[in-house]
């Protein structure tokens, strides 16, 4: 009897165990298969977001040396060794804002000439001292230094900045510095001004000590090795090593590209470019570039203190037939003195159309109906085409019933020294190369500053503008005011404005998603 109640109750159960299986088996299967989607998920997020680190990464260049980090820098080739070694209170974005860096904030006071900057905590320089302010200070009283020097006659330029700025230690984390008037566009200056350990500042420009995410390896002239700091305080960088080799030749450049030797390359000509393209083993990112070929004209003295004759020198010329011959097409023409990449460059404003009967009647509006004779100054070098662009603009001239004269200068040290001193004759050839607007206005148009390549332009309106814009501290609007300014010099003609060439760098077939910042520095961190 108790045996069959036993079996009847077994079967019972097996019947319900059978129908809340059938009832809950696709919510099961459903709960499972969620499991593993998120499991997956997650995993994808987690590979797509994280870079997996190279080992070396090779970099070739017509140079690798740092030189002196402390003076004035234009070339990227130059700063992205630099800067991959050395950090400085901010940097730019790859759009051209300004970001926290070994400073991790900082604010303006209400007079906008005091500024503090909030250093970061527990930033490790490479030979194991902690960032504290007396670094920071050192480290800028080393950049205003006089006897530091510079090249091609840029010694002292930051001096004409910051010469009665002062900086002082609030606290161990907390720096001040107090301009004389105020500047705007301070973080231009401090972005390209490297910080380095006060107890080793002495041994520059011989050997390096920076809190960057590399640190120095080797150093030869002709290469320079980079190993990842174990101790930095951001992200891993992107290789482990970095490898800057010096190779002159742009076409065994090119050829070390292609056969894997490189993974990065700078200096190509639109052959270089037009080869690696053909080829197809490696790519070509145009990079952005400061540069301008220019004329600067003498508004101190003779006929170019004519506005008139300025804006003649200007319409006389065909700037794309001066392109497409001395530049193989390869060049933007210029509207004004600067290129898409600086702030405050407006993109509206016409470039001077070539118009010989337009410029003929200026040249007789400012007493020239006869004839007009001028003499312009070139280097034999940088930019290396100066002496065949002064060719063709002395043809240019000749149309117009200007008489122009060369006068070559092999020395172009001694070239950019005369030309600071003032001393050119009716116009210099010059490679503009300042990535900072404010830099371009206050050392080479402003009369108030009378700065180092300034060639007597004034203009009571524009030191007005570019005093306005150094107290003008919201970004859109200093923007607006250097729109204006932009069109209104393009108008003055201070320059004979001539064109930007195309700057590229190529890219091995191991480098796949690099994106090229707005300066055209290169940095893997």
């Amino acid at each position: 009897m108790q045996s069959a109640k036993k079996q009847a109750y077994s079967q019972i159960n097996q019947t319900i165990m059978k129908k809340v299986y059938s009832e809950i088996k696709p919510i099961v299967i459903v709960i499972i298969s969620i499991s593993f989607f998120l499991i997956n998920f997650s995993s994808c997020n987690q590979q797509s977001d994280s870079k997996i680190q190279m080992e070396k990464i090779t970099v070739m260049q017509s140079s690798v040396s740092l030189g002196d980090p402390h003076i004035v820098i234009d070339n990227m080739d130059q700063l992205s060794i630099v800067f991959s070694v050395y950090e400085a209170l901010v940097k730019q974005d790859k759009k051209g804002k300004y970001q926290a860096s070994i400073a991790e904030n900082w604010e303006v006071g209400n007079d906008n000439r005091s500024w503090t900057f909030n250093l970061r905590k527990g930033v490790r320089f490479h030979n194991g001292d902690i960032l504290c302010a007396d670094d920071v200070i050192a480290s800028l009283n080393r950049v205003l230094d006089p006897s530091l020097g510079g090249a091609f006659g840029t010694g002292g330029v930051y001096i004409s900045y910051l010469g009665e700025t002062t900086f002082k230690a609030i606290d161990n984390l907390t720096v001040s510095i107090v301009t004389k008037e105020p500047m705007a566009d301070l973080l231009d200056l401090l972005s390209v001004m490297p910080i380095s350990p006060e107890s080793e500042i002495h041994k520059l420009p011989n050997e390096y000590c920076g809190s960057g995410p590399y640190k120095i390896s080797e150093l030869t002239p002709t290469k320079t090795i980079l190993k990842e700091f174990e101790g930095y305080w951001g992200k891993s960088p992107e290789a482990k090593e970095l490898y800057w080799i010096a190779e002159r030749s742009s076409e065994k450049r090119v050829s070390a590209l292609l056969e894997g030797q490189a993974d990065f390359i700078s200096g190509i000509s639109l052959q270089d470019k037009e080869r690696i393209i053909k080829d197809g083993r490696a790519k070509v990112h145009e990079i952005g570039n400061s540069l301008c070929i220019i004329f600067m004209l003498n508004s101190q003295k003779g006929a170019c203190k004519d506005r008139r004759v300025r804006q003649a020198l200007n319409y006389a010329i065909d700037q794309e037939k001066i392109i497409a011959k001395i530049k193989d097409g390869d060049a933007k023409p210029l509207n004004g003195y600067q290129t898409a990449v600086h702030f405050g460059y407006n993109e509206e404003t016409a470039t001077y159309p070539y118009d010989p009967e337009k410029a003929k009647n200026l040249l007789a509006e400012a007493g020239y109906k006869d004839g007009l004779k001028l003499v312009f100054d070139i280097p034999a070098v940088m930019p290396n085409e100066a002496p065949e662009l002064a060719e063709m603009l002395v043809d240019y001239y000749n149309q117009v019933g200007i008489s122009v004269d060369i006068v070559v200068h092999e020395d172009r040290a001694a070239y950019a020294d005369m030309v600071r001193a003032k001393k050119i004759n009716d116009a210099c050839c010059f490679d503009s190369s300042p990535g900072s607007t404010y830099r371009i206005l206050r050392e080479k148009i402003s009369s108030k500053y009378y700065g180092p390549w300034w060639q007597g332009y004034e203009n009571e309106e524009v030191n007005s503008l570019i005093e306005k814009a150094e107290r003008t501290f919201s970004y859109t609007e200093r923007q607006n005011i250097y729109k204006e300014l932009y069109t209104f010099i393009r108008d003055d003609a201070p320059w004979i404005f001539l064109y930007s060439p195309n700057k590229y760098r190529g890219l091995g077939a191991s480098i796949s998603d690099w994106k090229p910042s707005k300066n055209g520095m290169l940095l893997f961190n």
